[in-house]
């Protein structure tokens, strides 16, 4: 056990390492679009604030419009609801128009310069490895560009502002049912950093297994009368079988992780759902006592 953990530490560590030297590429990839990402955090910004008004003109819709029978607020709710919709569908739309097409352009760049980086290497490479392997490496690994450049990033600093805002409101409603809520989300938080470590090995393993798989199929067709002059078809058969059934069964592991985390995340969001409203209708019932 002592041996296990050791030798694991080591490996962290490495990845680690190199997570933090290939900060410098990242940011030489990031520098271009400097502009472009910032004016994607403005929009993100004013898109995740617009989602907001709509679950909070709720309060005023029950407690104003409803239990007080103040009509006279329902048509400014009403057409604040509508206006911030339409801003969210503005910005969502402005998003995916600026920063998703400038992704897939890098995309296609990148592309260009692996296939011209490799084509420049020694007969000694394309001798180690299947042509058809580079062929879906050159066309799929840079395939990941997308999160750094496209909306990936940005959705993930909106998601953490989103997250923000909803903690400073939900402790100003209520400490007790936050502090719940926030002590259930620890926990879970904690069971998807468990999840996440065992669906990234599988998601990285994936491009390999589709590379080797289609590397050996586009070998086998277009040299088809080799394999028909030494009788090897049914071999070949069994060799794509054999990895048609990898790329299967890597596909089943991350279909059954995923919706092992939706359940969790599905009940996660139906246990603090219910707590905060059993934690609410009891304080507004001993406050009408």
């Amino acid at each position: 056990m002592v041996t296990e953990t050791a030798s694991k530490s080591p490996v962290k560590s490495e990845k680690r390492k190199n997570a933090w030297k290939n900060l410098p590429d990242v940011w030489a990839l990031i520098k271009p679009r400097r502009g472009l990402l910032a004016l994607g955090f403005v929009l993100m910004a004013i898109n995740r604030i617009s989602g907001l008004v709509l679950p909070a003109s709720t309060k005023y819709l029950v407690d104003n419009v409803i239990g007080k029978r103040q009509l006279q607020l329902l048509t400014p709710i009403v057409l604040g609801v509508l206006a911030a919709t339409v801003l969210q569908g503005l910005t969502s739309f402005t998003l995916t128009q600026l920063l998703s097409k400038s992704a897939q352009k890098m995309i296609a760049e990148l592309r260009r310069q692996v296939q011209a980086h490799i084509g420049r290497l020694p007969v000694a490479f394309y001798d180690a490895n299947k042509t058809g392997a580079l062929v879906s490496r050159i066309m799929s690994d840079v395939e990941g560009i997308r999160n750094l450049v496209g909306t990936g990033l940005v959705e993930f600093v909106g998601g953490i502002m989103t997250a923000v805002i909803a903690l400073v409101y939900l402790i100003h409603t209520s400490v007790t049912m936050t502090g719940v809520a926030f002590a259930i989300l620890l926990v879970f938080g904690y069971g998807i950093n468990k999840a996440f470590a065992t669906i990234r090995p599988i998601f990285r393993a994936r491009p390999k297994i589709n590379a080797e798989v289609t590397g050996r199929l586009t070998e086998s067709l277009s040299g088809v009368r080799v394999v028909k002059g030494y009788h090897a078809e049914e071999r070949e058969e069994g060799v794509f079988a054999t990895g048609v059934q990898r790329l299967l069964d890597n596909v089943l592991k991350t279909l059954t992780a995923t919706s092992l985390m939706s359940l969790s995340a599905a009940g996660l969001m139906g246990v603090v759902s219910a707590i905060s409203s059993w934690s609410s209708a009891r304080t507004r019932f001993s406050r009408a006592q």
